[in-house]
């Protein structure tokens, strides 16, 4: 007999907000919500709460935003509430066991992968790094270990050839709300069966590192597409053009053979086909919209046209070059400017 269960929910980011919306829809009680404190944002660092917050004020529900999961007054609380599940999406902390063992039925989490792959913290970009044309998203019972715990059910999809990866997450956001709201309902029903991960094929997706945005032109034109697309668009892959921080915010592959010039260079002639042409290890890049630091997006054709010396074959770094004759160059990456 299928029954109404009371949940806290554990989430931070609107990738959350988009599941707490679905289960606040549904039958099930939503107890309390647990989220990251209020974090200092813009110019002016206000403190702002954050997007699954500011949805659990909205609903009246009561909010717990400790500065650890891991305090004794955190765990009375969740035991005070008693919940019959935790449900947990991209949280953003570790819970311990002490947590994870107050909720009737456990916790259940929503990764947003298809599990052993990708386990960590950006699965997201992280397939699409790797050129994997497929991911998912997979809900687990949780369990001690990173992304370990026992499988309830996956659900497969795809990644298009130029997906980004806001768009992918704006995607899985979605499937995870539709898979949770379906495992809830499995648990109101009766036991729920779980299938133990192959730990012996299991990759990981390590958060990402800024320096990991900047666009290495000695890879082969497919790879720096890819980092576009998984930066895209925040926090957004770069390069520089002389001293000047250049994002490149679309790009796409022009040409996949080898090139005679230097990886980097930006071609004289990219100007007759109407676009902003750079070559890589092997094969040519074109960037299709770019955003110069303190500026406002633009297609790369006109940022091209608004450079001075347009016509001529100049470089592209991964630093800041002052000596705009090109010559100037690191080992590995190219460190001239155009």
């Amino acid at each position: 007999m299928t029954r109404s269960l009371d949940l806290v929910f554990m989430g931070t980011p609107q990738y959350a907000a988009v599941s707490l919306r679905r289960l606040l829809a549904g039958p099930h009680r939503v107890r309390a919500v647990v989220t990251r404190a209020d974090k200092a944002r813009g110019r002016g660092q206000e403190l702002k709460p954050s997007p699954v917050k500011e949805l659990a004020l909205e609903a009246g529900i009561e909010v717990l935003d400790p500065a650890s999961p891991r305090t004794p007054e955190f765990a009375a609380r969740l035991r005070d509430i008693a919940p019959d599940l935790g449900v947990v999406v991209a949280y953003g902390r570790i819970l311990p066991l002490q947590v994870l063992t107050i909720p009737r039925y456990g916790c259940i989490n929503a990764h947003g992968s298809l599990l052993p792959a990708l386990r960590g913290a950006a699965p997201i970009e992280r397939a699409i790094l790797a050129g994997h044309t497929e991911t998912g998203v997979t809900i687990m019972q949780m369990s001690e270990g990173l992304d370990e715990g026992d499988m309830i059910s996956a659900r497969a999809l795809a990644i298009g050839a130029q997906t980004t990866a806001e768009e992918l997450r704006e995607k899985m956001a979605q499937l995870s709300a539709q898979l949770l709201v379906e495992a809830v309902g499995r648990f109101a029903a009766g036991p729920v069966a779980a299938t133990p991960q192959d730990n012996a094929a299991a990759t990981f997706a390590p958060p990402l590192r800024k320096e990991e945005a900047a666009l290495d032109w000695s890879e082969d034109a497919e790879a720096v597409v890819r980092r576009v697309r998984a930066f895209a668009p925040r926090p957004g892959a770069f390069t520089f053009d002389g001293n000047t921080r250049l994002k490149v915010l679309e790009a796409k592959v022009a040409e996949a053979g080898a090139s005679p010039d230097a990886a980097g260079t930006v071609l004289a002639d990219g100007a007759a086909h109407g676009g902003l042409l750079v070559t890589c290890g092997r094969g040519v890049v074109e960037l299709v919209s770019v955003q110069p630091e303190g500026r406002r997006p633009m297609s790369g054709s006109d940022y091209r046209r608004g450079r001075r010396n347009a016509d001529t074959q100049r470089r592209l770094g991964s630093s800041p070059c002052a000596d705009a004759s090109g010559a100037a160059e690191t080992t590995g990456r190219p460190n001239a400017s155009l």
